[in-house]
């Protein structure tokens, strides 16, 4: 005949009137305080706990958003972009190690809360209600040429409605258009709406920006509601707008406070790529304009002499006559020879194309001034 295991019932609390008390005493008193004052311990326990939680799911989230701008200036070359790049690395570390003691601290939680005796209000709880999701498989990490291939195919499928889904305005139409179009619930979105943002305000499109960055705050508090329930997006994307439009003012604070982050974000990027772009064009029109011997003529003229310089804007040979013959000959063919590197000047021309007179060499201006001395 097998034995019955009564140790599984050494843990529970008796009841608050199974204790004898003495005739003097008010025994429902005494029952109520000894009730009340469990109840408080296990609120504060409770508080607790959702403290440490709340806590931890917001170190996930900034830990989430460093690694997404670690990724945006790990592709930039700017110096300003490497600089950042070094304070985010800092961020994302420090904010690594928060993460792993808070955890530490909710598992620590959790040890406690299944050592805590159970009492005639934890036993009354419900024992066979549940909810069933879909929790997301682990899969393996992709590569970056993954990543990418990924993301181009995404794209060039659904790019027309990822857009529109850029474009509304209302939680309602954004809830109800991801509820026709589920697969848009992903990074690939996410990841698009961002380049669009910086696109549009390249294009000094302030406002529609704003309201892009708007759902793109959407899609990432969706994403960061599935990972931290460890569930596919798609399945929770619902809960997030049931949430955003009680009114938690909280949580309503902490959107609002992302979007306008991310706006700055994205205004830094715009900006470091027109500086970029800037940048390019200016020195493809300098490599346009360098003259036959590879030097910029802009340059050169800002290098000469106030008097040369003069020289080229009057196109005066007398002045420039003049001015050669009080420098250093040295000094003087070392211009002049830079001029012609650069096209200023066109060596052994005495008219253009036009007809117009051309300004002389080095060589010209002085054979010039020792023919006048011989007269």
């Amino acid at each position: 005949m097998s034995r019955i295991d009564y140790s599984v019932w050494d843990h529970i609390e008796v009841s608050d009137d199974e204790d004898d008390t003495h005739p003097n005493i008010d025994t429902p008193s005494l029952f109520r305080w000894r009730h009340q004052a469990r109840v408080e311990r296990m609120e504060e326990f409770q508080n607790k706990g959702e403290e440490i939680n709340k806590t931890l799911m917001e170190c996930r989230r900034k830990l989430a958003e460093t690694q997404r701008k670690l990724q945006e200036l790990s592709v930039a070359s700017s110096e300003d972009a490497k600089t950042e790049l070094n304070k985010v690395q800092a961020e994302e570390k420090k904010l690594k190690k928060e993460e792993r003691e808070w955890s530490k601290k909710m598992d620590e939680h959790r040890r406690e809360e299944k050592k805590m005796p159970w009492n005639v209000d934890t036993l009354s709880r419900d024992g066979f209600s549940k909810s069933i999701v879909n929790v997301k498989p682990e899969v393996g990490q992709e590569t970056e040429e993954e990543k990418e291939q990924k993301h181009k195919t995404f794209v060039e499928k659904y790019e027309k409605q990822i857009k529109h889904f850029g474009m509304l305005r209302r939680w309602d139409d954004s809830q109800k258009y991801l509820s026709d179009n589920p697969y848009l619930v992903c990074e690939e979105t996410a990841n698009y709406l961002v380049i669009m943002c910086i696109d549009l305000e390249v294009e000094e499109k302030h406002a529609l920006m704003e309201q892009v960055a708007h759902q793109t705050i959407v899609m990432q508090f969706i994403l960061e509601l599935a990972k931290s329930l460890k569930v596919d997006p798609r399945g929770c994307f619902r809960q997030f707008f049931s949430k955003i439009k009680t009114a938690d003012q909280q949580y309503q604070d902490a959107f609002n406070d992302e979007l306008e982050s991310f706006k700055e974000r994205v205004r830094g990027r715009a900006k470091i790529r027109i500086e970029k772009a800037m940048k390019e064009l200016e020195e493809e029109e300098r490599q346009k304009r360098l003259g036959p011997g590879g030097l910029d003529p802009v340059e050169v003229y800002e290098s000469l002499p106030t008097e040369m310089q003069k020289c080229f804007d009057d196109k005066d040979i007398q002045m420039l006559q003049d001015v050669i013959s009080k420098m250093d000959p040295t000094e003087a063919k070392h211009h002049m020879k830079r001029c012609i590197d650069s096209g200023l000047w066109v060596p052994n021309a005495k008219v253009d194309v036009e007809g117009k007179d051309e300004e002389p060499t080095y060589e010209e201006v002085k054979q010039e001034q020792e023919e006048t001395k011989k007269e």
